[in-house]
């Protein structure tokens, strides 16, 4: 039973985001280091804002409940900004190393669009994030033990499992939203990318009680989904098309000679 939560969890969290990877940017070299270097930068936020957490536990009064609690919402509201500000920087890298990548080329056209390189740094971003979020929890639920033993909830795993998953796609989106915010300037965008971040980070608080952050954290990811499909450029009518296989420039672009 321990091994199918475990390869179930798994696939749960890890499942959508691997069949993009593999379907989008696994046979594009430039994708891959891009998705690597977007990983990179979260994994300096997560030092960074870990280096912190470190110090001023060790510095507070660790018998005090009410103070650490302070300090774990004081940690969790830093390791947000601290990534929305990793992002960031790494936008600037990116349209520093495109516009390198444009000088070296001998085509008019970017390697990579900027559009492009959201949605795989922002993969990257939600990779990393996910891979440390769940997978202690994924090796506990190689057992031994049972989980709801003592009384406490049977879903655990589960939740955290579509948990990771909303957390690795909203990353994928926050980051389509936040690199097309900075482009055209819109500063009250970026805003809501880093409040609603706050706001699915905190929302697990309310754990264990998962519906009260599994629903509001699926409605957030619902309405990032459409910010982020409209800021690629997508529409109903172009969504339409694709749903009923009548878009003529998707089946050209996928066309493959016999």
């Amino acid at each position: 039973m321990t091994v199918a939560v475990f390869f179930g969890c798994t696939f749960i969290a890890f499942g959508p985001a691997v069949s993009l990877f593999l379907f989008t940017i696994a046979r594009d070299p430039l994708r891959v280091i891009f998705l690597i270097a977007g990983a990179f930068f979260w994994l300096v936020s997560l030092l960074l804002s870990s280096l912190v957490w470190f110090i001023t536990v060790q510095i507070s009064n660790k018998n005090s409940s009410t103070q650490q609690r302070g300090l774990l919402i004081f940690g969790v509201v830093l390791s947000v900004l601290l990534q929305e500000a990793f992002r960031f920087g790494y936008y600037k890298l990116l349209k520093k190393a495109n516009e390198g990548l444009l000088a070296l080329s001998q085509e008019d056209t970017m390697p990579i669009s900027m559009r492009q390189l959201a949605y795989v740094s922002g993969l990257g971003f939600g990779f990393m994030s996910g891979a440390f979020s769940v997978v202690n929890i994924l090796s506990d639920s190689l057992g031994p033990g049972a989980v709801g033993i003592h009384g406490d909830s049977q879903h655990y795993f589960i939740s955290s499992a579509f948990m990771t998953l909303a957390i690795i796609l909203l990353h994928m989106f926050w980051g389509v939203v936040f690199f097309e915010a900075c482009e055209r300037q819109r500063w009250w965008a970026l805003g809501a990318v880093v409040v609603t971040h706050l706001l699915v980070s905190c929302l697990t608080f309310v754990n264990p009680h998962y519906q009260g952050s599994l629903i509001p954290t699926y409605i957030v990811l619902s309405v990032m989904a459409a910010w982020a499909y409209s800021c690629a450029g997508g529409s109903l009518r172009n969504l339409k098309l694709c749903l009923t296989c009548k878009d003529k420039d998707f089946l050209l672009a996928n066309h493959r000679p016999r």
